[in-house]
């Protein structure tokens, strides 16, 4: 059961993606679209851009908010240092698999819980490694003609028929890969003193 007197929790996101992971921990909370610019700084890495964007969306509905734990998240995905953004359409998304083919990204995802009352922040970030199969044109249509991972950076879903992809999968959280890394985040919570079973 929860308690009454814990802080509302808001999610500075309007992903459905990232609102069913949160779902996982049992805790009541509201999710809200920050408008921000996610565009990256010059010679900015994908981890202080997935952090920095991060504390950014959960920094942007304080206002709003002044007496919550605001949790913001971003990430991108990396091949050979180069950002992949979301495909869009499938031709990108088609491209992006072809490069992908046989080779690993890394997903970089950025964490923040955002203490509106009293100003503090915890942020940080977790990485996870999908190593793809070599993947021939025809599998790479059918697979992006089935699911349309067009809003996904990657071009896939790994909570879907993405799987079929892959290789092997590296990480410490799979929750990470999906959008939202709950293993930080239920420490980041506990730190604020939000009581989980």
């Amino acid at each position: 059961m929860v308690n009454d007197t814990q802080p509302t929790l808001i999610l500075a996101s309007s992903s459905p993606f990232r609102r069913e992971l949160l779902g996982k921990l049992g805790l009541p909370f509201t999710a809200a679209s920050p408008d921000i610019d996610e565009s990256a700084l010059p010679g900015e890495s994908a981890t202080e851009l997935v952090l920095r964007l991060a504390r950014l969306k959960a920094r942007a509905l304080a206002a709003n908010h002044p007496d919550a734990l605001i949790i913001g998240s971003d990430q991108v995905c990396v091949l050979d240092g180069a950002i992949l953004g979301k495909p869009g359409d499938r031709d990108n998304a088609i491209t992006q698999l072809t490069n992908a083919s046989g080779r690993s990204v890394v997903f970089h995802t950025g964490l923040c819980l955002y203490n509106s009352a009293t100003g503090r922040h915890q942020s940080g970030c977790e990485n996870f490694t999908v190593h793809f199969r070599t993947l021939d044109q025809d599998r790479i249509r059918r697979y992006v003609d089935n699911e349309k991972p067009f809003n996904c950076a990657g071009s896939f879903k790994s909570e879907g028929l993405g799987i079929v992809l892959f290789k092997a999968l590296e990480g410490r959280d799979p929750n990470a890969l999906v959008g939202l890394p709950l293993i930080l985040l239920t420490d980041f919570l506990a730190a604020e003193g939000v009581s989980l079973p």
